[in-house]
């Protein structure tokens, strides 16, 4: 295995351990203060709390199994709302909008990939809120994934913009990096190439055409 391949993994694996670390610190937190919590009230807040975390880092191992590992118990073809309900899960409680374009026909899952990967980097570029458009259709022989937001300030990372927008090798890989790399990985694999546009300060459109087995 070549090191870019093990640097790649790596990269992957942080950014997933990153995102898990906060709501699993939480439900470890919450069990140390309801062992010591007599109050009645005190201890429901606490199983409030426990509830919480539990649902977060469910929502979130549901969405990184299809976004960076390989869906196991799909075929080559994976449900649409699977995939809507992933993107819910990581948008949880904060105040963005999602408006789903995308029919009841089950998606490769490369283009599941692509879409998640995606939705992961807007969704942290929505720090404020916004509204985030996900379309996607056939065209031929084509796959064509167009990802639409909206907000009153829009903060993709510098070098994830320059990632989606030249490609895997644009700028150094990091953990912060890794899912524009992949996005960009997965679209080669399947002869197809991503785009990113600005429209204006408020409004960002990235996507990407998959052809073949895409």
């Amino acid at each position: 295995m070549s090191d870019d391949r093990v640097d790649f993994a790596s990269m992957l694996a942080s950014r997933l351990c990153h995102d898990l670390l906060s709501p699993v610190g939480a439900f470890a937190n919450g069990l140390e203060l309801l062992a010591d919590e007599k109050d009645p009230a005190m201890r429901e807040r606490c199983f409030e709390l426990l509830e919480q975390s539990a649902r977060t880092s469910a929502n979130k191992l549901k969405f990184f199994r299809l976004a960076f590992g390989s869906a196991g118990g799909f075929g080559e073809l994976v449900p649409a709302d699977e995939a809507k309900s992933a993107i819910q899960g990581i948008i949880g409680d904060r105040a963005i909008e999602l408006n789903w374009m995308i029919g009841s026909d089950p998606l490769p899952k490369p283009a599941v990939k692509i879409i998640l990967n995606l939705s992961l980097l807007l969704v942290d570029a929505l720090v404020r809120g916004g509204r985030l458009d996900i379309g996607c259709e056939k065209q031929g022989d084509a796959t064509e994934i167009a990802l639409h937001v909206e907000a009153e300030r829009i903060f993709l990372d510098a070098d994830v913009e320059t990632i989606l927008r030249d490609g895997e090798g644009a700028t150094a890989m990091t953990s912060r990096t890794a899912p524009a790399v992949l996005v960009q990985a997965v679209a080669a694999q399947n002869g197809g190439t991503v785009m990113l546009a600005r429209e204006t300060p408020t409004s960002l459109l990235v996507g990407a055409v998959l052809r073949g087995r895409g």
